[in-house]
């Protein structure tokens, strides 16, 4: 009997989980009899009511659903590799607890699964969203398209079900500071995307801020592309050549009577220019060599606090 595991993070969605236990026991109907599922739903640090209303779903079905709370906020990729060692399923599907991608679409991904894609995306064509909140998205995945990931499908992609062998080599890696939907796309696995329309957030507010969203751009340029280091490096040949023919106008300028002496003002501006784009440069570098740190320091990506139902 196959079995699907549902993966749903959790964050400040007090108001979004009765709705999603209500619309995941109705989903379940539409699959072949045979085929079984297990929900595990990871509270990832809600300062609300999100982790009762999760017990509340574990005890209506306790033989089917299991809960983890996280000490703290860890963020939705460390939530999703935090339930990846008590997944139980043949295959498994992340989703979001706000429903704003479909539920139905995981038979979908269950039967393209079963011609043998070890890898199924829910590919968004467009979003019911603020046309701010669409730019940033789009933008963000068009660089990591063209810089890192050229296998990245248009429109990207949140929800996803990847077989249990990927499950596996998912947990033996233990990356840190990276972006889930994006690691999956690094694995280089043939998959099918199924193409779909993003919804409106009905019930509560998002909490993916805009210095989440930074952060998610940030780690996804540095754990995916080698592109901000090389652009310092042709950035820097290409002001060296421009400093080059800077000198020579100067010498052959006061050779010749056609360029000021003095030239202070010019001067000020190409040393403002050259020490913005250090400062920028050693930023850039920065960023990788923080994230090496972080690796070798070997810290936990996530803490768990507690539990709640038939684990292994």
């Amino acid at each position: 009997m196959p079995k699907i595991t549902v993966i749903t993070p959790c964050y400040f969605n007090e108001l979004n989980i009765p709705d999603y236990a209500n619309r995941m026991i109705e989903n379940e109907k539409i699959f072949p009899t045979d085929v079984t599922f297990e929900y595990l739903l990871i509270d990832d640090g809600s300062k609300d009511g999100t982790w009762n209303e999760m017990v509340k779903f574990q005890i209506l079905y306790p033989e089917k659903v299991k809960i983890i709370k996280l000490v703290r906020n860890f963020g939705s990729t460390n939530a999703v590799f935090s339930s990846l060692p008590y997944s139980t399923g043949d295959c498994n599907v992340v989703i979001s607890a706000d429903l704003q991608d479909p539920p139905e679409l995981i038979l979908k991904m269950y039967e393209n699964w079963q011609k043998g894609f070890k890898l199924v995306l829910a590919n968004r064509t467009n979003r019911e969203e603020p046309f701010l909140q669409k730019f940033v998205s789009n933008t963000t995945h068009k660089l990591v398209q063209k810089f890192g990931l050229k296998n990245l499908p248009n429109g990207g992609f949140d929800m996803n079900l990847f077989d249990v062998e990927i499950k596996d080599i998912l947990i033996k890696m233990d990356e840190k500071n990276t972006f889930f939907p994006f690691l999956l796309m690094w694995l280089g696995y043939e998959f099918v995307s199924i193409p779909y329309v993003r919804r409106k957030r009905e019930l509560g507010t998002s909490t993916y801020t805009l210095s989440k969203k930074i952060k998610a751009f940030v780690d996804s340029f540095v754990a995916f592309s080698f592109f901000p280091i090389r652009l310092i490096s042709v950035s820097g040949l290409i002001l060296g050549i421009l400093a080059f023919i800077y000198g020579l106008i100067v010498i052959f300028g006061k050779v010749f009577g056609f360029v000021d002496s003095t030239g202070w003002s010019s001067m000020m501006v190409v040393i403002l220019f050259v020490s913005s784009f250090q400062m920028i440069a050693l930023g850039i570098i920065g960023e990788y060599v923080w994230r090496g740190l972080e690796a070798s320091r070997n810290r936990p990506s996530y803490l768990i606090e507690k539990k709640l139902g038939e684990f292994k």
